[in-house]
């Protein structure tokens, strides 16, 4: 079993040279999903239904998640440049996919997207070119950290993510985390966080999820149970989720 101990890589080594910004830094666009989600009242749970006409983009919540904070990390947007047309685009950006998601790289070696301030009013703009270039569902199902979550999961594994988590924040990181509640199927989902409060008895953090782009999404940590807590959306009914941070190093 893998030892619960935090990072050794100091959280200023993966420090971006800004903050991560909701309004600049997100996909415009969501992840469909595959299912149509009802909560019963009654009992608390999520009933579920396959949607008709099937979603045309699913299954990639990690897929943003990843690549947005590849943008964050190695891409400079430039409205003052002229627009390129799309073959120059599609290069452009699979420069910024072939970049490390673990750390950002120098200002000057970021890759220069033309024609537009940010990559939300480029995803508003070109929509079907990002998700061509972005990657195909698999990439949600192929990655080295997925191996964590069979795991035991303990309440301290928890408390020094959450601290980490808070750390990376503070010197301008944009952690990815995976949500799960493994062996149970009900949640596997992968979000980015970019802010982050603590109080006396927990923190809340600010985060990007792919599913629901229009605006920021909300987790805490519970300092006394030690326990993150995911509030209810259209696709989840709430409550207690395992936080495990990806993208930090060679095991995630």
């Amino acid at each position: 079993m893998p030892a619960e101990s935090p990072a050794t890589q100091p959280a200023a080594a993966n420090a971006a040279p800004r903050r991560f910004d909701f309004a600049r830094d997100t996909f415009a666009f969501a992840n469909e999903l595959l299912w149509e989600y009802r909560l019963d009242a009654a009992t608390g749970r999520m009933n579920f239904r396959r949607r008709e006409p099937p979603p045309a983009y699913a299954h990639r919540c990690f897929v943003l998640a990843r690549a947005a904070r590849q943008f964050f990390f190695h891409a400079r947007f430039d409205a003052g440049q002229p627009a390129p047309a799309d073959d120059e685009y599609a290069r452009l950006v699979r420069a910024v996919l072939r970049r490390n998601p673990r750390r950002p790289g120098e200002p000057a070696q970021r890759v220069v997207l033309p024609g537009f301030a940010s990559l939300r009013t480029f995803s508003e703009a070109k929509p079907d070119l990002l998700k061509a270039t972005c990657g195909g569902a698999w990439r949600s199902y192929v990655l080295r950290s997925h191996w964590r979550m069979v795991f035991p999961i303990s309440r301290r594994h928890q408390a020094v993510t959450a601290g980490r988590l808070l750390a990376g924040i503070a010197t301008g990181g944009a952690p990815v985390v995976h949500l799960v509640r493994f062996p149970q199927l009900t949640i596997n989902h992968g979000i980015v966080l970019f802010d982050a409060r603590e109080t006396e008895t927990a923190i809340e953090f600010a985060a990007y999820d792919p599913n629901r782009p229009e605006q920021p999404a909300r987790i805490e940590f519970d300092q006394a149970p030690q326990t993150f807590q995911f509030p209810a959306n259209h696709y989840w009914a709430g409550g207690r989720v395992d936080v495990i941070e990806i993208f930090r190093g060679w095991l995630y």
